[in-house]
């Protein structure tokens, strides 16, 4: 199980990812555009710079719904390798089953 200060710092992040969204993505847009001119684009820049970090969509890790764990998630099923296997074992995922049986 993750310690719970990173799954809910997890969380903050999601949350500000969601708030800032149209804001970055506006910016970003206006740095992309090269029919811009030099100055506007380089203002976007630095306002984009000056949004809080954890805003950004790259800094979110996707976590085991149930433990928490961050390595060897599966999207799908959004649970990672561990747990994934012990659903599968007690049958508890519908049409998952072992290779080797």
């Amino acid at each position: 199980m993750a310690k719970t200060s990173v799954i809910e710092r997890n969380k903050k992040r999601l949350k500000m990812i969601k708030q800032y969204a149209v804001k970055r993505d506006a910016l970003k847009s206006v740095v992309r555009d090269l029919s811009v001119s030099l100055e506007t684009r380089m203002e976007a820049q630095a306002k984009l710079c000056k949004l809080p970090r954890n805003s950004s969509k790259v800094r979110y890790q996707n976590r085991c719904a149930q433990t928490g764990r961050a390595r060897a998630y599966f999207r799908f099923f959004g649970v990672s390798r561990i747990v994934l296997r012990e659903l599968a074992s007690n049958g508890l995922l519908p049409g998952v089953k072992k290779a080797s049986w």
